[in-house]
């Protein structure tokens, strides 16, 4: 069988900006259906739809992946459930290590602290429960879970239940969140600042304990690596990038780069994408050696930053953003009536604080 995969980012495009992917490819002889996060609710029907018209309709999908509990990943995943058949839902579920995080919370019993944990992450908890009403297998979604041609990079399990404790802000200390994870929810708007090339400036801050939750999926599909982030943090992406050492994928040189969280400032770093997309170039270049996808809605008018979007180029990236279409990255399928995108510009400012 030839080999083959394609990968569709959908348009997400309410006031706020979410994720919802679909992707098939050969494997064994036959071909693997994914989706990976749903978006917000109306987006279920929009992803059964796009996979009935440019996959196969009514077709089985195999493995559904919730990259962490948010609103903007999670809600749409309902409705593909309840209206599809699903062979595998991989997510990870805060509730079920209750027992082994009582010690280190003001609970007093394991019961007590699961149904805290479900009110916590009530997508998550709602997935599971349609899950089990339909017979879906759930996985746990940990560093080293392989699943067809895919291999979770982070998180590991032992960093992930720490991080229910901050999310939930659940820690016996009774320390605030920010006080514990270094993450502060509202910032003043940065404003922008003309910048020369390879100048690279990104938040001080750090994003959510719940965005550093998310999995982070490695696949080489005929022969190009792709890597997945939802909205994984600094330290996430930093703990993957030392499993996929370990495992001995080469770094830097991901060919399909999912630009975590909308494009956030907060996620990365210039070290974090050297590692991952190579060093700074000395100059633009015409030759693309990746291309970077941003989940960002045309009405969010915080994602994605310029500061990121010039990461991308520095690198030489060609760098393509939603904003109220569909995009398309495919290898040995063609579809017809679809046009190349030019890639997003290179911004002369970027964000300072």
């Amino acid at each position: 069988m030839t080999e083959f995969y394609e990968i569709d980012f959908l348009a997400v495009e309410t006031k706020q900006s979410g994720d919802a992917i679909t992707l098939r490819y050969s494997y064994g002889g036959g071909e693997v259906i994914q989706v990976v996060d749903g978006g917000f609710t109306d987006m279920g029907a929009k992803i059964l739809e796009q996979i009935d018209t440019h996959y196969r309709a009514g077709a089985t999908i195999d493995f559904v992946v919730l990259t962490h509990p948010d609103n903007d990943h999670a809600a749409g995943l309902k409705h593909v459930l309840e209206n599809r058949e699903v062979r595998h839902l991989i997510m990870n579920r805060p509730w079920i290590y209750a027992k082994e995080l009582l010690p280190y919370t003001t609970f007093s019993s394991a019961e007590r602290l699961e149904s805290r944990l479900r009110d916590e992450f009530p997508h998550s908890a709602a997935l599971e429960e349609i899950a089990i009403q339909k017979g879906v297998d759930i996985y746990e979604g940990f560093q080293g879970t392989i699943f067809g041609d895919f291999t979770i990079l982070a998180p590991s399990r032992a960093r992930y239940l720490d991080l229910i404790l901050d999310a939930a802000n659940l820690r016996r200390s009774a320390l605030a969140l920010e006080a514990v994870s270094g993450y502060v929810s509202k910032q003043s708007e940065p404003h922008d600042v003309y910048a020369s090339w390879g100048e690279e400036h990104f938040s001080p801050n750090a994003t959510s304990p719940r965005n550093e939750m998310s999995i982070v999926q490695f696949a080489k599909l005929t022969g190009k690596k792709i890597l997945l982030t939802g909205d994984a943090g600094r330290d996430t992406l930093s703990e993957a990038i030392g499993f996929a050492k370990e495992q001995q994928i080469s770094l830097p040189g991901i060919d399909v780069f999912q630009v975590p969280h909308h494009g956030s400032r907060r996620n990365v770093s210039t070290e974090l994408l050297n590692e991952l997309l190579g060093e700074i170039l000395p100059g633009p270049s015409e030759t693309r050696k990746f291309c970077a996808f941003v989940s960002s809605a045309k009405a969010d008018p915080h994602h994605p930053r310029k500061s990121v979007l010039r990461a991308m180029h520095h690198r030489g990236g060609a760098v393509y953003a939603t904003e109220g279409r569909q995009i398309r990255m495919a290898n040995g399928l063609t579809r017809t009536n679809w046009s190349a995108l030019t890639p997003e510009p290179y911004p002369d400012t970027e964000e300072a604080d």
